[in-house]
């Protein structure tokens, strides 16, 4: 298995690794719709479940970590801003060098470019999330591509415009991580309506890629 993350491709510090060559981006609007062969942003049309790392450096806004965390002190993530996001009406808050965390189930509504809370957040240790398992992952009924095949794909991902790589702010980026398991090629994305899903079927064929949303139907 080889795994790509968004905090493992480009200019990171502590705990991670590096690779040179970091380039801006030319970002599509969010939540508009997709040109042919553009990679979709798509919007939430009703509340979604976010189960992350909210982080806030001094100064700065928070973030909504749904991808890599390094295991710092204080962590080290990115994610896209969470808006009305308030610390002083959440529990198990850490600061540690003038930044502050937690984890925590959040309910709320995402626009494709922003996180905006609509419930009060539960921290992840008091929450008791539904445990669904992709079928996908079942190794009796594995996907159809062999190692080279995925690994090649793997690597075109990793080089393409939307890749995480490209852009200078990591909290615009898309896509959070990838990595092969079980005959696909497995995308996690901040939220999927199934547009990314046909995205990369479109450009790679039906069934090699599998995409998991981090973001879900609160419902």
């Amino acid at each position: 298995m080889r795994i790509s993350g968004l905090l493992l491709l480009t200019c990171v510090s502590v705990g991670l690794l590096a690779l040179g060559g970091c380039a801006g981006s030319d970002v599509r609007e969010a939540g508009s719709a997709a040109s042919p062969g553009q990679f979709p942003r798509p919007a939430a049309a009703g509340e979604v479940l976010a189960q992350a790392t909210v982080l806030q450096k001094d100064g700065e806004k928070p973030q909504l970590c749904l991808g890599a965390i390094a295991q710092s002190l204080p962590p080290q993530c990115y994610g896209p801003p969470i808006l009305g996001w308030d610390w002083a009406t959440v529990d198990q808050a850490e600061s540690a060098s003038g930044v502050t965390w937690g984890s925590y189930a959040i309910t709320g509504i995402w626009d494709a470019a922003a996180f905006t809370v609509t419930q009060p957040p539960i921290p992840l240790s008091l929450f008791d999330p539904l445990v669904t398992i992709d079928p996908r992952l079942d190794e009796v009924n594995p996907g159809p591509g062999d190692d080279s095949t995925l690994l090649r794909l793997q690597d075109e991902l990793n080089t393409a415009e939307y890749s995480p790589a490209t852009f200078s702010d990591w909290s615009e980026a898309p896509i959070l991580s990838n990595w092969t398991q079980n005959g696909y090629l497995w995308v996690s994305v901040i939220y999927d309506d199934g547009s990314v899903q046909r995205f990369f079927d479109d450009q790679w064929g039906a069934g090699v890629v599998a995409v998991q949303s981090a973001l879900k139907g609160a419902d």
